[in-house]
């Protein structure tokens, strides 16, 4: 009568754009992510906290279409912010329909899994296995390219929030991505290429290429000063959150003096938040037992 599943949320993504029409985002899944419990009890009703009410309504969506009489209380462990560009959200809603499906003693395919998540907001993907390129708006399909060679990132966060649902439906999107459709190609290839050579620093590249050519779409004023230090530091790029408000620095594990980072980016701008994280790949974990972000070594720092 109980389920309890976990998935990771993101830093952004490591591309995004439209090519030959086709609405798309490479995830960049991180360690980092929601845990949600489902206990069953009868009545009908959904309790849980009434911040998340996404995954609340997600488990009220899997249990309708599970033809299930049974309500549910639900339990929410997810130390990521929302509005940011984390998939805080998406790593929410996934977890509640697949814990629910738990707890009623199934399991459900990815299709329907992206489809119930779909129905709540655009998703970032990373529920599914390893990196992809998928289609966060219609979910109608979705590329495996690999899994991440090590790659570390320090999550900057300069403040504020942004509203996914709001942002995609924003008139100007068709000629805006239109105008930057050569970069987001050239982003994926070099995106793609590392992870079929296991070059990070190719991703890297990818990934600094589609996070610049989105500046004309939400732009970011500390992003190209954060690019500047970060390649100074030793870090081989940056990504950000296209439709979010964070920005990634990529690195390889022990090729970078974080600490020393921190402190060169905080000196530029003061009001920023840091979360230290790795990259890894996505997918659903069906877990039983204690919260697993106990003992994570992941540090958030800031005011």
């Amino acid at each position: 009568m109980r389920g309890q599943a976990r998935v990771p949320g993101s830093c952004g993504e490591l591309v995004q754009g439209v090519v030959n029409g086709q609405y798309f985002l490479i995830t960049c899944p991180i360690k980092l992510g929601a845990e949600v419990r489902v206990d069953l009890q009868p009545g009908g009703r959904v309790t849980g906290p009434r911040e998340r009410e996404k995954a609340l309504l997600a488990v009220r969506r899997a249990l309708n279409y599970l033809a299930s009489q049974w309500g549910a209380r639900v339990e929410i462990c997810n130390p990521l912010p929302l509005g940011k560009g984390l998939a805080s959200s998406t790593a929410d809603v996934v977890a509640a329909v697949v814990a629910t499906a738990g707890a009623l003693g199934t399991e459900l395919s990815l299709e329907v899994i992206t489809q119930l998540a779909l129905a709540i907001e655009p998703s970032d993907g990373t529920f599914l296995p390893g990196i992809v390129r998928f289609d966060h708006l219609e979910g109608k399909e979705w590329d495996y390219l690999g899994q991440p060679p090590p790659l570390d990132i320090l999550i900057v966060d300069p403040g504020g929030v942004v509203d996914t649902i709001h942002f995609n439906r924003r008139r100007d999107l068709p000629t805006l991505n239109l105008a930057k459709e050569g970069e987001v190609r050239e982003a994926t290839r070099l995106v793609q290429e590392g992870l079929a050579r296991e070059r990070a620093d190719l991703i890297a590249r990818g990934a600094t290429l589609s996070a610049l050519a989105n500046q004309g779409i939400l732009y970011k004023p500390e992003l190209e000063p954060i690019l500047k230090i970060a390649t100074s530091s030793g870090a081989l790029g940056v990504n950000t959150a296209h439709s979010g408000t964070v920005i990634g620095v990529l690195y390889r594990p022990g090729e970078v003096d974080v600490d020393d980072l921190e402190g060169r980016i905080r000196a530029a701008f003061p009001y920023v938040n840091f979360i230290r994280t790795t990259m890894t790949g996505g997918g659903v974990e069906v877990v039983d037992g204690p919260w697993l972000h106990q003992g994570q070594d992941t540090v958030i720092a800031g005011n």
